[in-house]
């Protein structure tokens, strides 16, 4: 099932998408945002919810959210596919692997939709695409196993964890080139778990213009998703709608020869296998 955020008709709203459109489930259930659903017992009961339905709008009708428009928490791990790891070296930078996954935190103000820009900053040229697998979150807690991770996914989605790089290397931590508003592309939509086989391997292609600059497949992961989960479950309690942006794999503009970044007037866009296309222009900020 694929799940989404949008707005229609002077309102944010959320749904499920039926072929090429969409039935709109927020006053059918009673629960205002594709959060509280998942939060609730009413999500595990979602086949009978959207059993018998039809769309009522067409997906070029409606005005994508971010899947999760406002998640509590961010989740990024960074430098978390080998291919990419490696591509970081081949460029210069001096980095070990860690035996604990790296994170950071990025704020919902930072992210875009679907079809949505990206926005380059006024203050830098160096706005970078990096395609990943979003996990979002379903059942929470706190001190997860990896033995029991999986059964805390609600679902998966595309996110472009997009970065402006001399921002990202101001100082050892990067979170600063890493939450400029509308710049972490994020949907189209939340495929349900049950769609896609735990640990299965996910082609995943960034295109720069039609012409494709990213692809791997999330077997390359260092930190596999389960280990992600039990090590942030670690430091917060995870809660329904938190997202967690599993890593980009070999393929930045910052690691080519000569470097090559977002301008506007691109478009970028992120497939994953099983999930489908995250698309956005690019454009420079007012």
């Amino acid at each position: 099932m694929k799940l989404l955020s949008y707005h229609l008709a002077g309102r944010d709203t959320w749904g499920v998408v039926l072929g090429d459109g969409v039935a709109e489930l927020a006053q059918r259930t009673g629960h205002a945002t594709l959060a509280d659903f998942i939060a609730s017992p009413d999500f595990a009961r979602r086949d009978a919810l959207v059993a018998g339905l039809k769309a009522e709008v067409q997906l070029g009708d409606i005005r994508f959210l971010p899947v999760i428009p406002r998640p509590e928490k961010i989740v990024c791990a960074v430098r978390n596919y080998m291919d990419h790891h490696q591509e970081v070296l081949a460029a210069g930078m001096q980095r070990e692997l860690s035996e604990q996954p790296p994170i950071f935190l990025r704020v919902w103000r930072s992210q875009t939709p679907h079809n949505g820009p990206i926005v380059r900053p006024r203050v830098s040229e160096s706005l970078d695409w990096e395609g990943e697998l979003a996990v979002i979150i379903g059942e929470g807690g706190r001190d997860i196993a990896e033995a029991d991770a999986f059964q805390h996914v609600a679902g998966y989605s595309c996110y472009n964890d997009a970065s402006v790089r001399e921002w990202q290397f101001h100082a050892k931590q990067i979170a600063s080139g890493k939450n400029f508003e509308s710049t972490g592309g994020f949907g189209p939509w939340m495929v349900t778990a049950d769609e896609i086989e735990p640990g299965r391997e996910l082609k995943l292609v960034t295109r720069l213009n039609g012409e494709t600059v990213q692809s791997s497949h999330t077997g390359h992961m260092i930190f596999s998703i389960p280990r992600l989960i039990a090590y942030a479950s670690t430091i917060f309690t995870l809660v329904p709608g938190d997202v967690i942006a599993t890593g980009t794999p070999a393929g930045v503009g910052w690691s080519k020869k000569p470097p090559q970044f977002m301008k506007p007037g691109d478009v970028v866009e992120v497939e994953i296998e099983a999930i489908g296309t995250l698309r956005n222009p690019v454009v420079a900020q007012d």
